[in-house]
């Protein structure tokens, strides 16, 4: 059996190897590092991809979330409402252009916002609402565009972990995650379903207006050279890291559909298992079909429900095979975070996750032998 890996990004980069190198070869020789022609057509290659009518390169996810909730003109003061369970980017970019982070529960069993908790938390300073499409599977997003039309809020989606996922709405709609709201972030760090060697993001709209203001934040607030009209930062895709997105794009659902199978494959061995609870699909067809892109397992996280969770994580570390546990601290118990406004009876979710979840390798590159291997390890220990 190969080693196990948490991502295999070297097996990845064997499939698409000439692609990847013949591309950089040709930036170096032509010296176009940034903005250069992959960068641009990178941009409109992903329009279509998403059906969405701008896209933004930029230099990471965070700048990306944080572009955002700048060219939307939240102000100090303005409250966002997002998830407690996830990752600190969410709420650092909050908290960076000193608006108030407002942290609510998540649902059991997709681990996503809780809507009812969404809703209680709206206040007359509340702004904007921040789904995060945590682990590949987006949120509800029906009811929280509903909110947000009722309150007059913006809905910027954290859309890092779910690129490719398409969500159906009530009406038969479908969309792809992060072009639902008025305006998304995605991250193409090295491990995400979509990922480049580096770092690199990416902001989706489909407001014109909106996205010429962000057009310019990204590029120090200038569309013209030396002539800044709004308040910007330096973050571009640089010419390099779009080249490898460009040649993994067009695999994009078919990677997408590698990680459906391994996710199909693991929670067949798991089902049944008592104190095992595999990842829940929201979507109506459920597991009825060979690939669905309602989730597309960024992560395969399960919940170990007897208390064993941390001697599993010791038990895989010692077997060589790797895991994870996102995420072992809640946002609201964070020292960066910390706020006398949260009560922890309003988190039980979250704080019972922060105590079952595990999640397993999850790549395109995973085979049967891995994952029986993986599967057979888990159940063992958890039942002994």
């Amino acid at each position: 059996m190969k080693k196990i890996q948490m991502v295999d990004l070297k097996g990845q980069y064997e499939d698409i190897k000439k692609e990847v190198n013949d591309s950089i070869a040709e930036i170096l020789d032509s010296s176009a590092f940034i903005n250069g022609p992959h960068v641009h057509a990178f941009q409109k290659e992903l329009e279509a991809y998403l059906g969405v009518k701008h896209v933004i390169p930029c230099a990471n996810g965070t700048d990306a979330l944080q572009i955002c909730m700048m060219g939307l003109g939240l102000q100090p003061g303005d409250e966002v409402i997002t998830a407690d369970f996830t990752f600190a980017a969410t709420v650092e970019v909050i908290a960076l252009l000193n608006l108030v982070p407002v942290l609510v529960d998540v649902e059991p069993d997709t681990f996503n916002i809780d809507i009812k908790a969404v809703e209680k938390a709206i206040t007359p300073k509340t702004k904007a609402i921040v789904p995060v499409h945590l682990f590949g599977q987006c949120a509800n997003m029906d009811a929280i565009m509903e909110l947000a039309e009722k309150h007059g809020l913006y809905v910027i989606e954290d859309n890092a972990q779910a690129i490719g996922a398409t969500y159906s709405s009530k009406n038969g709609k479908k969309q792809k995650a992060g072009t639902i709201g008025h305006v998304a972030s995605t991250s193409f760090f090295p491990s995400k379903n979509l990922g480049c060697y580096g770092d690199g993001g990416a902001i989706f709209t489909n407001d014109d207006d909106l996205a010429h203001i962000i057009r310019g934040m990204v590029n120090h607030g200038m569309y013209k050279r030396y002539y800044h009209d709004v308040v910007g930062v330096n973050s571009r895709l640089d010419s390099i890291q779009a080249a490898v997105l460009r040649a993994k794009l067009p695999k994009l659902d078919s990677y997408n559909q590698k990680r459906w199978e391994a996710a199909m494959k693991y929670s067949k061995a798991f089902q049944g298992q008592e104190h095992i609870v595999t990842p829940k699909i929201s979507c109506v067809c459920g597991e009825t079909k060979k690939c669905c892109d309602c989730h597309v397992f960024h992560q395969y996280t399960l919940k170990i429900t007897n208390g064993k969770r941390d001697a599993l994580v010791q038990h895989l570390n010692d077997t060589n095979v790797p895991c994870g546990v996102y995420y072992p601290v809640p946002l609201h118990r964070q020292k960066a975070y910390l706020d006398s406004r949260y009560n922890e009876a309003d988190f039980p979710v979250t704080n019972q996750l922060v105590e079952e979840v595990i999640s397993l390798p999850m790549h395109t590159e995973l085979d049967d032998e891995q994952i029986q291997y993986i599967t057979k390890l888990v159940i063992d220990f958890v039942n002994k």
